[in-house]
C-alpha cells in the first residue's frame, strides 16, 4: 500500500493542533474574554465538563503529534537506506515512500543503476587491455628467448628485462584502475575469512618444501567493504611478502575495531628496520635490493587500501619478524 502524502499529514496535524489549541485557548480564557463561546459553558459547567475538555484538548495534540511523526518516518528510513547505500550493504534505496519523496527516490536508483553499469564497463575494459597486451608481450619474450640460444645472450636478457618491467607496470595500473572503478561503486563486500583461506592454500602449495605454518584465524562474520579480487590482491601481497622472508610461521588474523575490520599478517623472519617501514611502501622499493622482487607488491597494497578508504601499516611482529596492519572498512554479516 502506498504511504500518504506528506503533505496530506502535515495538513492532518497542523488542523488538530490548531483544534487542541482553540480549546486550549478557551479553557485558559478569562473574564476579558466572556464572549468566547466555550468560557461560560467552562465557567458554569461541571468538573466532568472540564475533565471532558481536558482529555480532548490532549487527544487533538497527540493525534498532530502522531501525524507529523508518522509523515517524517519515510525520511528516516530513507536516511538509514542512504547510510546503508553508502557503506556498501545495500545497492539500491528500497522502500516506498510519499508522492513528494518517491521521484527523488526513483531518480537516484536510476543513477545508482548506470553509475554500476558505467563501472563494470571499465573493469571489462581492463581486463580486455591485460589480454590485449598479454599476447604480444608472450610473442616478444618469446623472441628473446630465441635471441639468447642464438648466442645473443645480452640481447634477449635486456629484452626479457623490459618486457618483465613492463608486465610490472600494467599489474599494477590495472590494479590500481579496477580497484578504483570497485570503490566507486556501492553494495561491494567480501568475507576476510574466505580470501584469507583461499590465498594461504595457494602458498601452502608453493612453498610445500619449506614446511611453512600459515595460520589463519578470521571469524567467518567478519567481511569488508571491498571486492573480492581486491581484497584478494591485497591478502596475496602481504602473504607472499610473510611467506618470503618467514622461517617457519606466518600467522593471519583479522579483528574489529570501531567501524573497520583490521587484518594483520605476522612472519617469524628477519622484519624491516624502522626507518625503511614507510619506504617499502612506495612503489619500485624493495627493503633488500639484492632480493628477487618487483618492489610493487606492497605499494598495490597501500594504494588498493586507501581507494577504499583503508589503511597499511607495518610494524615489529610479537612472531619476531614484520607485521602488517591492514585496516578496511567493515561490513558486519
Amino acid at each position: 500500500m502506498k504511504p500518504p502524502s506528506l503533505r496530506g499529514r502535515v495538513i492532518i496535524g497542523i488542523t488538530l493542533w490548531m483544534a487542541g489549541a482553540f480549546m486550549l485557548t478557551g479553557v485558559l480564557g478569562t473574564r476579558a474574554v466572556i464572549h468566547h463561546p466555550l468560557l461560560p459553558y467552562l465557567l458554569h459547567g461541571t468538573f466532568a465538563d472540564a475533565t471532558g475538555y481536558a482529555f480532548a484538548i490532549a487527544v487533538c495534540f497527540a493525534a498532530g503529534f502522531y501525524q507529523f511523526a508518522r509523515g517524517l518516518a519515510p525520511l528516516t528510513e530513507l536516511r538509514h537506506r542512504l547510510t546503508g547505500v553508502r557503506a556498501g550493504g545495500e545497492r539500491r534505496v528500497v522502500g516506498e515512500y510519499p508522492e513528494e519523496v518517491q521521484p527523488l527516490i526513483d531518480d537516484l536508483n536510476a543513477l545508482l543503476d548506470h553509475r554500476e553499469r558505467a563501472v563494470a564497463r571499465a573493469i571489462a575494459k581492463a581486463g580486455d587491455l591485460a589480454h590485449g597486451l598479454k599476447t604480444p608481450l608472450a610473442v616478444i619474450a618469446q623472441e628473446a628467448d630465441r635471441a639468447r640460444a642464438a648466442g645473443h645472450r645480452e640481447f634477449g636478457d635486456t629484452v626479457r628485462e623490459q618486457i618483465d618491467r613492463m608486465q610490472r607496470q600494467i599489474d599494477y595500473h590495472l590494479a590500481h584502475a579496477r580497484a578504483a572503478a570497485s570503490a566507486a561503486a556501492p553494495g561491494a563486500r567480501s568475507g576476510v575469512a574466505e580470501s584469507a583461506d583461499g590465498v594461504a592454500r595457494a602458498l601452502r602449495r608453493l612453498h610445500e618444501e619449506r614446511r611453512l605454518a600459515i595460520e589463519v584465524r578470521a571469524p567467518r562474520e567478519h567481511a569488508v567493504r571491498c571486492q573480492r579480487e581486491d581484497l584478494d590482491e591485497m591478502l596475496g601481497n602481504l602473504l607472499e611478502n610473510a611467506c618470503k622472508w618467514a622461517k617457519t610461521r606466518v600467522a593471519v588474523q583479522s579483528a574489529v575495531d570501531g567501524s573497520a575490520v583490521v587484518v594483520t599478517v605476522d612472519d617469524d623472519g628477519s622484519g624491516i628496520a624502522v626507518e625503511m617501514r614507510e619506504a617499502v611502501l612506495q612503489r619500485g622499493v624493495r627493503a633488500d635490493e639484492a632480493s628477487a622482487g618487483t618492489g610493487f607488491g606492497l605499494a598495490i597494497v597501500r594504494d588498493l587500501a586507501e581507494l577504499y578508504g583503508g589503511t597499511i601499516t607495518l610494524a615489529e611482529s610479537p612472531l619476531g619478524g614484520l607485521r602488517a596492519r591492514l585496516r578496511l572498512p567493515s561490513i558486519m554479516r
